[in-house]
């Protein structure tokens, strides 16, 4: 059974996440940590739960999502895995991050490996499967579990909202196709936990998102 731990961090109130099984092995997934103390609080939860940090995940590469790469990177060696058509924002980041007021990002390392858009993922007894959902973001991805009920949705679906396609590389139709037809089709007590903001559920905004 996978458990799920939600951190929020950055001027963004961005949803981290560190999900592990009863192996320890954990993953995580959007790594917005940018001050010490956040950097601190990350390391001290997985510390204390004696879990191993197996992989990175980014389910898109805009900036309050990859804050953490680097850190990551230097904490535990491990280098971010994403979609290859993430890879353009991410390299946009450095460029825009000092006029935004982030003048100590530190830059992200490239993957080893790029997700594809179907498949599964895999960590100590566990798995997540991948759904390719672009609209906020070019190359969006969002990880299920069927076998836990739950899905970390990333930019794309919130609690009664939808996220932001003004950004480059957003497409407003493209997002609500890729909700209604990839992430609607999931059972209706699927938990979604979004990139921002608190919980809900695929029957929840089946209902009440007002975007559909």
């Amino acid at each position: 059974m996978i458990t799920v731990k939600k951190f929020t961090f950055n001027a963004y109130s961005e949803n981290t996440y560190v999900l592990y099984d009863e192996s320890k092995e954990c993953v995580i997934i959007d790594p917005g940590m940018y001050e010490g103390s956040e950097q601190n609080t990350l390391v001290n939860f997985i510390r204390e739960n004696g879990l191993k940090p197996v992989l990175l995940l980014n389910t898109h590469c805009h900036l309050d999502h990859v804050f953490g790469n680097k850190f990551v990177f230097d904490t535990w060696g491990l280098k971010p895995q994403f979609n290859e058509g993430e890879l353009p924002i991410l390299q946009a980041v450095p460029g825009y991050a000092p006029s935004m007021g982030f003048t100590r990002y530190e830059i992200s390392l490239l993957p080893d490996v790029f997700l594809p858009e179907t498949g599964t993922i895999t960590f100590g007894n566990s798995s997540l499967d991948i759904i390719f959902a672009p609209g906020h973001s070019p190359a969006h991805l969002c990880f299920y579990s069927a076998s836990d009920s739950f899905l970390i949705g990333g930019d794309v679906l919130f609690y009664g909202s939808i996220g932001k396609t003004d950004l480059p590389g957003g497409n407003h139709a493209q997002l609500i196709k890729n909700v209604q037809e990839k992430l609607f089709v999931l059972p209706e007590d699927t938990v979604v936990y979004p990139g921002h903001g608190p919980a809900t559920s695929i029957g929840f905004e089946k209902q009440h998102n007002p975007f559909f």
